[in-house]
């Protein structure tokens, strides 16, 4: 029964060295790199500071992302994260539509923030912008008009 006990201090320690603070990612010019995913789009995400210039597929966040909705979404974890204007972001997105990218372009600028700041992540995590949203549009299904629409009943 003691030999349970030592066994458990030992992991107890183990992870404690575990949880030390993380170390910042970063690659030889001073960026963070992460993939961000929602329904069809994949965003990939380069941040490093700057003073808050986004460019999406070589174009300016406003003339990619017209309604203020969508660009409001993707400021949200700078926001969060009191970070505004302090990053510049550069980033390809593709697939989906317009909301699909803000969703992807959002998620990977917060996994990229974790990245460069891992002292980020628990206010990220607690606004859910680290998890991945995983809905995705119902595949249609064989002898239906849509995914669960059917074809009008006729009785004659």
């Amino acid at each position: 029964m003691a030999d349970t006990t030592t066994s458990l201090e030992d992991l107890k320690e183990v992870v404690t060295e575990e949880a030390a603070p993380r170390e910042p990612k970063k690659d030889e010019f001073g960026r963070s790199y992460a993939t961000g995913r929602r329904k069809d789009a994949v965003a990939r995400v380069w941040i490093k500071p700057g003073t808050g210039k986004i460019t999406v597929n070589s174009r300016e966040l406003e003339n990619y992302f017209p309604r203020p909705v969508l660009r409001m979404l993707i400021n949200q974890p700078f926001e969060v994260s009191n970070r505004e204007n302090q990053f510049d972001v550069y980033c390809t997105v593709s697939g989906g539509g317009l909301s699909g990218q803000a969703g992807a372009l959002r998620h990977g600028i917060s996994q990229a923030l974790t990245l460069f700041e891992p002292d980020l992540r628990p206010a990220l995590k607690k606004g859910g912008f680290l998890t991945r949203d995983s809905r995705v549009v119902e595949r249609k299904k064989y002898g239906r008009r849509k995914a669960r629409r059917s074809f009008q009943f006729s009785k004659r």
